[in-house]
């Protein structure tokens, strides 16, 4: 018999909790069995004391373990389940064609994905951003477009790792959200409920990231990749850069576009496709649908080239409920804003950083992000034709375009937009977009 007190003075006293303590008082948060003063003093404990690889591994399973865990064998499908999940950042548009690429490939791709926080974008805004896309489907009809499609984009059921809903939202309050070890088990017990084969992680580093410094960004990767892999579900991670907009651009339904553009071949923009690129690889290598980075590539700009993502992307959003010509006629189905106006440089010299926050937070203020959970979004508001580092600037030339609901609305951007470049006499040094491959 454990008693949740003794569980908290032992993690207090710098003790390593059993698996079985640990599962205790996993067990007593969606119930309500332990109390909430119990709950944040356990996170202030671990806050302070950490736990080792083996109790992130146990609190990882017992979160994961609090709900239903989705499971895949009996739909007898013909390739691996597979996903990826990012840490989030500004203009971070991949999922929406990782998704149709590694399906095109031959995996099922159950992706459940959250909102935006803070001043990242949430997948899942972006489809909401799709006129009649369900992001909340039953899990009957979730489970059929996975096996038909081998892809669908959901938002997160109440039924998945309900102990970290609660548990998040008490670290939240208690300030104690930063330990590498509880975000681990936040971000895996969610993943490992969709009843996956393989994980990888794209962790952000850089001003735009949700880690504080790229020690802390390759902090968490390795605790991702560690706690993943004992917890039985093959896991690598990809360190990312994040000093700007990944893309060109920052909203939701301006980022669909972003992708709709990307799949058809329109445009795709250089970064954009080279950490796409390095995702979608990196899945399928481990996932077993490719024996080496080079083949995976080569997978990867056919299924690309032939159409083939475009129509799994297309595939997915009716079956979702979305209208069938959105990839063919964009426009006509995603919102656009009233007002449209550049952002004129200041000075002449070269982009030379962004605070890639202050541009994320541009957003959330046009309306495109939210500042309370319960907040609406503006899906046609956001920022286009961001200017990318390293560009040669003019005095007066577009830094990005602005696309408000409002004139007031607009010029509070434009002013953010501004504060957020850094013009400088000299060009920046190239930095790289993908930094380090964590593997177990």
């Amino acid at each position: 018999m454990f008693l949740p007190q003794e569980i908290v003075r032992k993690k207090r006293d710098g003790g390593t909790l059993s698996a079985e303590e640990i599962q205790f008082f996993v067990r007593g948060i969606p119930d309500g069995s332990v109390t909430e003063g119990q709950i944040a003093a356990l996170a202030m404990a671990v806050f302070f004391n950490d736990m080792t690889m083996d109790e992130r591994v146990a609190f990882t399973l017992a979160m994961r373990d609090s709900g239903q865990v989705m499971e895949w064998k009996s739909l007898n499908l013909p390739g691996p389940v597979v996903d990826k999940h990012s840490t989030g950042g500004v203009g971070d548009v991949v999922s929406l064609m990782l998704g149709p690429m590694i399906a095109a490939c031959g995996g099922f791709v159950p992706m459940i994905s959250g909102r935006g926080l803070g001043h990242t974008g949430g997948t899942l805004d972006k489809f909401d951003s799709i006129p009649g896309y369900s992001t909340v489907p039953d899990p009957e009809l979730f489970k059929k477009v996975v096996k038909e499609v081998g892809v669908a984009i959901i938002g997160q059921t109440a039924q998945l790792a309900p102990a970290d809903k609660r548990f998040y939202s008490i670290r939240d309050t208690t300030a104690t959200v930063e330990s590498v070890a509880m975000i681990t088990g936040s971000i895996l017990s969610k993943k490992l409920a969709a009843g996956l084969d393989a994980l990888v992680m794209d962790v952000k580093a850089g001003s735009g990231a949700f880690m504080p410094s790229y020690e802390k960004s390759v902090e968490l990767a390795e605790s991702i990749v560690h706690v993943g892999n004992g917890a039985g579900t093959r896991t690598s991670a990809i360190l990312t850069g994040m000093n700007e907009s990944l893309c060109p651009a920052a909203g939701n339904a301006v980022e669909v576009r972003v992708a709709i553009d990307y799949l058809t071949g329109r445009s795709r923009p250089a970064r954009l496709h080279e950490v796409t690129m390095a995702l979608c690889a990196e899945m399928l290598v481990i996932a077993g649908l490719a024996a080496s980075d080079a083949e995976a590539h080569a997978k990867l700009q056919h299924a690309l080239d032939s159409g083939e993502a475009a129509e799994r992307f297309a595939r997915m959003v009716t079956a979702l409920g979305g209208p069938a010509d959105l990839v063919d006629n964009p426009d006509a189905h995603l919102a656009r804003a009233p007002i449209v106006v550049p952002v004129p440089a200041l000075e002449a010299g070269y982009a030379y950083s962004t605070d890639c926050r202050g541009l994320g937070l541009a957003v959330v203020g046009l309306g495109g992000g939210r500042i309370r959970p319960q907040d609406p979004i503006d899906f046609a508001v956001g920022l286009t034709g961001l200017v990318e580092l390293g560009a040669r600037i003019e005095p007066g030339q577009p830094l990005a375009l602005v696309h408000a609901r409002t004139e007031d609305a607009a010029q509070r951007a434009v002013r953010e937009v501004q504060a957020a470049y850094r013009i400088a006499q000299e060009a920046p040094a190239a930095q790289p977009m993908i930094y380090k491959t964590i593997r177990p």
